[in-house]
């Protein structure tokens, strides 16, 4: 039970972490950056799901 906690931790912090990274480098032409903006806000969001604890 707590390997299946840690291994959600750890999927969470590094989901957010790329959906972080994704949104930072997001490049300026506006079709590519909005892509990546929005992927990578969507991982964000998938981290934050994956660790909320019921």
């Amino acid at each position: 039970m707590t390997l299946r906690i840690r291994t959600k931790r750890i999927l969470s912090i590094s989901f957010m972490i790329l959906g972080g990274i994704l949104m930072f480098f997001a490049p300026e032409d506006i079709w590519i950056g909005a892509l990546l903006f929005i992927l990578g806000l969507g991982i964000e969001i998938a981290g934050l799901v994956l660790g909320h604890n019921k």
